[in-house]
């Protein structure tokens, strides 16, 4: 018990880890817009051109990934994707021209990052827990979005005093430091090291990989859309991401120094939305355990829209306290979404439900990069961000509608049992 006990938070630990560590260079785009524009002169919309595709390859990656780490491993996967994020990081300190911008902020951070995106969550708690998965989906997932909240102070004070550069090398430095971690601490399976999974009464044998990763991924794509609740799933895990990485994650701050807030400032209110988040979502793994995940999915799109179709009215040059109201209320909403989507995932798609919340992920940084490129435009045009948050707000709502919507039990779609792809049956599955 107590060896089963060991390696499953073991792993789950190192997974935090360097779930945090990717999330550091995530942090940067918010904080590093208003530099980037004062020394090159870039529009807001031609920096949210990068971070679009960054956040479309984080997304698009995912369930890539999440077939390689069935073929190749995650030991290896998730230690290539942290030198990616710390090479891409490092490069941009030489960057002049937007292309540049582009291919490191963008391409390579953006691929680094998608490769221990959500899908990784799904990953290692389907692996590795059988009890408390829930919970443990809710504090890694916190880990990662909470890092890249919690990074932001740290980032936008280097760039104010040391610049921008030395904001990038830091977190380049903070992404590779975790690669001797993962490859020392990480294991694949339970049944590497003889073990349960948590909450588990068999040692489960590990099979060899059926299909090739790309085969995999696109083989469980192609059997869930033939399916309602994939894409009420999709669509609304879509808006989620518009409505947070995309819109408040890389514009927030570049809004609130609209109305005279300075960039830290209003930097290191994001951080206490990261610092909620942590409580949001272990409570939202918690629940998940115990509550119809749909109904949890409709009450936290319903309060999302409701908090930003207020916020246009809380700008100020300094922090108000219905602006603390906000950021407390947001944060304990900000991912609190994807237990109970990891969750439906599962019910739905049983065996294949890693690689086809990598899917679901996938469409949650379509919308995450429409939301950062949209919003930029919108404030090029308008001369205001409040187009965008009253549009989010509205989105969130009708993400609560999609969310009843999806009807599953355990393994089935509407009573019938989901065919898997190919080679898709996979020891700790």
């Amino acid at each position: 018990m107590r060896s089963r006990q060991n390696w499953a938070w073991v792993v789950a630990g190192v997974a935090f880890v360097a779930l945090v560590g990717a999330a550091a260079f995530r942090a940067t785009p918010g904080a590093l817009i208003e530099p980037l524009q004062r020394e090159f002169g870039w529009s807001t919309g031609t920096i949210g051109l990068a971070v679009s595709v960054n956040l479309l390859l984080f997304g698009l990656t995912a369930p890539f990934a999440a077939a390689l780490m069935e073929r190749f491993g995650v030991r290896r996967v998730v230690a290539a994707a942290l030198t990616l994020v710390a090479v891409g990081s490092g490069l941009t300190v030489f960057m002049t021209e937007v292309w540049q911008l582009v291919l490191f902020w963008g391409v390579l951070v953006g691929l680094g990052t998608g490769s221990m995106a959500l899908a990784f969550v799904a990953t290692i708690t389907g692996r590795w827990f059988v009890r408390h998965r829930g919970l443990v989906t809710g504090v890694l997932t916190a880990g990662g979005a909470t890092g890249q909240l919690v990074f932001l102070p740290a980032v936008a004070g280097l760039a104010e005093t040391s610049g921008w550069r030395s904001a990038s090398v830091l977190v380049s430095v903070a992404a590779l430091a975790v690669v001797p971690l993962v490859l020392l601490f990480l294991r694949e399976h339970p049944a590497d090291v003889g073990v349960p999974p948590y909450g588990g009464t068999e040692v489960v044998p590990v099979r060899p990989a059926g299909a090739g990763a790309a085969r995999r991924a696109l083989g469980a794509l192609r059997e869930a859309a033939r399916t309602g609740p994939f894409w009420y799933l999709a669509a609304g895990f879509a808006i989620c991401g518009a409505s947070t990485n995309g819109l408040v994650g890389t514009h927030f701050i570049p809004a609130a120094h609209d109305h005279g807030m300075p960039t830290t400032t209003a930097a290191g209110l994001l951080a206490l939305v990261g610092i909620f988040d942590v409580a949001g979502t272990v409570l939202s793994g918690w629940l998940t355990d115990r509550v119809d995940p749909r109904a949890l999915l409709a009450v936290y799109y319903a309060l999302r829209g409701a908090s930003l179709l207020v916020l246009p009215q809380l700008f100020h040059d300094s922090v108000q306290p219905s602006m603390l109201v906000f950021v407390v209320f947001y944060g304990l909403d900000w991912v609190a979404t994807v237990p109970p989507t990891v969750a439906l995932c599962r019910r739905v798609f049983g065996a294949s439900a890693p690689i086809v919340f990598g899917w679901v992920f996938a469409s949650h940084q379509v919308g995450a990069a429409l939301a950062a490129g949209a919003a930029g435009l919108t404030r090029d045009h308008f001369g205001d961000y409040a187009p965008a948050w009253y549009v989010a707000g509205l989105l969130s709502v009708a993400a609560a509608v999609l969310s009843t919507r999806v009807r599953a039990g355990r393994g089935e779609v509407d009573g019938a049992r989901v065919p898997e792809p190919a080679g898709a049956r996979r020891a700790g599955d």
